[in-house]
């Protein structure tokens, strides 16, 4: 009766709306629903009972589907199309937009810049503003005229006597006699040698430069003389191809003008910027050393000695105990008696040189790096690459220390600081250091408009509560709620309207005091025109929406029907609906009556967890207990839980080291011995395969194969257990190859 009141009370209204008919999509069973337009819809639902199938399988694939197919066939060949949903009919649905919490960007040069495209903005306006500094001198390169030559002059040396030259590149084999007739073929009768002015005859016949400073005008510099500076410095820049020098007897020292980018106090020209110099994913910005990346690959002696107790004889280096490898335990007792090495002592009470020999090797024995560099041959054998992996790690590369950049574009400053400075700020502090140079940057429309661009976007990851970020963090080391809040952003700084956005719990992630920003951000994509459908469980986003569809009564087969669907303020007194009696508070979670205490000595320690923006934290994780990370967004939970506390428990068990990431920075980890295995349960799909399903992954496939391949039938007809597998050529479909 609700459902029914609600749809005739939106059609007397005369509002628009989606017009959903019939969706049989996974588990929904028949379902009509209306959505309004240009209005926040939250679907509720207890997980499972279909929401995810509603909004994205049936409401988003055909959004998406119909706009892709307003294109002409050859952009639709370049454009990735989902498959039609299973519905009967929908009606007057905008082009959508999904926006998710999975992130699908598994490159390491994927960053919060490049994701929000602040970083495309960002190479514009470095390369239009940014000042050049000098890479020997440090001060800043600036193009010369006179007139600014001038003002330097009477701001350093005003009331002193001065000299105005030009410097002259001559061939050192040129002969004396020839360079002083070319000068006063040209009137030109002074030169500076020695810190003294003096005539053609003391151009020295053996000259160690090949630089000559010629005399242009001798005068004092005094307002008065203004004209005469100028136009003296004026021919000078003629004559001299662009450069000039002030020489002031009175202090033995030369002042460099230049009217082009080259330092003229240390003669370093250097070209002009061009936007990809400020990109790192361009092999023009991007650092040579380690291509853009930020880090280099390495062997870390960590893993390959990891227990520094060890002696020689007992084998401390950890990849020739074990394997096929022993032999070079044999080669290393051999080798350290040849070199007087004691075989008794522990490996952390060698001397250095010791040490240094066993690592490095000699022309009788290769050593640990010889050996690795031998593995390095055989890599292309995957055992040999599943080893190398166990005993790499990650290290900033030492040529951009980690800001991906070539030394040239960190070169450039701009409210003194580089653009490696501006990526390493928090969102918020980048923000508010924009607005306080905005007033010394040039005033002119292309300028105003990168502005405008860079500030709105950063304005925008603020009001998502997203200010505690970097813009140079990696993509792939955020959360499921931050990379769909920065999917957020991005849509709000393309400015689109009359679109459909379709959103999956945003406020994941989130502390309760950020969710109120998120809402308003949500109100600002509808106030703008737009259509807003989001999955939510999150009570403050469902009472801020405008409309509700709860999806149940429970989940899977007992779910796909809709429930409620009206105004959100009324799913409260909705008696049928699971979520409108836990809004009412008629239900709630209750805590278990008795929680398990502590025992002395059995936990994990970890001491002076300090990675990113951890402040040499001590913590304890309790065996047999379920131990809750709380704080907010950008508190340090993630870094805690999963670099520091994941990856260092998988480094002291010997697992190999991820691909992504190093183990955080901590004084040690204690308690590690009592685990057998360590397991990480986050947000990304479980499988990238299509074929993969939940059975597969759970690998209950197994023994139904095994069953089926047991039967009498199929030992008659010499069928195994691959007979019955759709990813094996003998059990899979010949014309879909096994995808269905």
């Amino acid at each position: 009766m609700k459902k029914a009141r609600s749809n005739a009370g939106a059609r007397r209204a005369g509002q628009e709306v989606i017009r959903v008919r019939g969706a049989r999509q996974h588990n929904l069973k028949g379902l009509d629903v209306d959505l309004p337009l240009k209005q926040i819809t939250v679907i509720s639902g207890v997980s499972g009972s279909g929401k995810s199938s509603l909004a994205f399988d049936t409401l988003y694939a055909e959004g998406q589907r119909r706009y892709v197919e307003t294109f002409s066939p050859y952009a639709r060949q370049f454009l990735d199309r989902m498959n039609p949903p299973d519905v009967r009919r929908i009606v007057s649905i905008p082009p959508a937009i999904a926006i998710q919490g999975t992130d699908p960007l598994k490159s390491s040069r994927s960053t919060v810049g490049t994701m929000t495209e602040l970083q495309d903005h960002l190479k514009l306006l470095f390369a239009r503003t940014a000042t050049l500094h000098c890479r020997s001198c440090r001060e800043p390169v600036h193009p010369d005229t006179p007139e600014s030559s001038c003002r330097v002059l009477l701001e350093e040396a005003r009331g002193q006597k001065a000299v105005v030259a030009m410097p002259l590149s001559v061939p050192r084999r040129l002969p004396a006699k020839d360079v002083r007739r070319a000068l006063e073929s040209q009137g030109l009768l002074r030169v500076i040698v020695g810190g003294q002015v003096a005539g053609l005859d003391r151009v020295p016949a053996q000259r160690r430069s090949k630089v000559l400073e010629v005399v242009l005008d001798r005068l004092v510099i005094d307002p008065a003389e203004t004209s005469r500076i100028t136009g003296s410095l004026e021919t000078a820049f003629d004559l001299g191809r662009g450069r000039a020098l002030v020489f002031l007897p009175e202090e033995n020292r030369r002042i460099h003008f230049s009217t082009g980018r080259h330092c003229a106090r240390c003669d370093i020209g250097y070209d002009p910027p061009s936007p990809n110099l400020f990109s790192f994913n361009d092999p023009v910005g991007a650092c040579p050393q380690c291509k853009g990346f930020g880090r280099i690959i390495e062997i870390d002696p960590e893993l390959v000695i990891p227990d520094k107790g060890k002696t020689i004889s007992q084998g401390p280096v950890k990849p020739w105990t074990s394997g096929s490898f022993t032999e070079g335990q044999q080669e290393l007792a051999a080798f350290c008696r040849r070199q007087g090495i004691p075989l008794n002592v522990p490996w952390r009470q060698l001397d250095q040189q010791a040490r240094r020999l066993i690592w490095n090797g000699t022309d009788d024995f290769p050593g640990v790096a010889g050996y690795f560099d031998w593995l390095e041959t055989k890599s292309y054998k995957m055992h040999v690459r599943v080893k190398l992996s166990r005993y790499r790690r990650y290290r900033t590369c030492s040529a951009c220390n980690g800001s991906r950049l070539r030394p040239e574009a960190l070169l450039y400053r701009l409210g003194g600081l580089t653009l490696a400075d501006f990526n390493a700020l928090p969102v918020d502090g980048a923000h508010g250091w924009l607005h306080h140079i905005e007033g010394e940057l040039p005033a002119d429309q292309a300028t105003r408009m990168i502005l405008d661009e860079v500030g709105n976007r950063l304005d925008y990851l603020c009001r998502v509560g997203l200010g505690y970020i970097t813009l140079a963090r990696q993509s792939r080391t955020l959360s499921g709620g931050e990379v769909e809040r920065i999917g957020l952003t991005t849509a709000l700084g393309t400015a689109l309207v009359n679109t459909l956005f379709v959103l999956d719990e945003p406020s994941i992630g989130l502390h309760p005091r950020d969710v109120g920003r998120l809402v308003d951000v949500l109100h600002g994509l509808r106030d703008a025109g737009n259509t807003v459908v989001v999955v939510e469980h999150d009570p403050e986003m469902m009472r801020a929406a405008d409309y509700a569809v709860d999806l149940g009564p429970g989940a899977g087969e007992q779910g796909g029907r809709v429930v409620y669907q009206g105004p959100a303020s009324e799913l409260p007194a909705c008696a049928e609906s699971k979520t409108g009696r836990y809004l009412a508070g008629i239900e709630r979670i209750r805590p278990p009556d008795r929680r398990r205490r502590p025992k002395r000595g059995r936990n994990v320690r970890l001491l002076g967890a300090a990675e990113h923006n951890l402040k040499g934290v001590d913590a304890e994780f309790h065996f047999g207990l379920l131990t809750c990370v709380t704080g907010v967004s950008g508190s340090g939970k993630s870094t805690l839980v999963e670099e520091e506390l994941y990856r260092n428990l998988r480094r002291e068990l010997g697992m190999p080291q991820l691909p992504h990431g190093a183990p955080g920075r901590c004084r040690g980890i204690r308690g590690a011995g009592r685990l057998a295995e360590v397991v990480l349960v986050d947000q990304a799909p479980v499988g990238s395969s299509p074929r993969a399903n939940a059975a597969t992954y759970l690998k209950a496939f197994a023994p139904i194969r095994s069953q089926f391949a047991a039967t009498e039938l199929a030992e008659r007809r010499g069928f195994n257990a691959g007979t019955f597998s759709f990813n094996v050529d003998d059990g899979r479909c010949p014309t879909c190859r096994g995808s269905g």
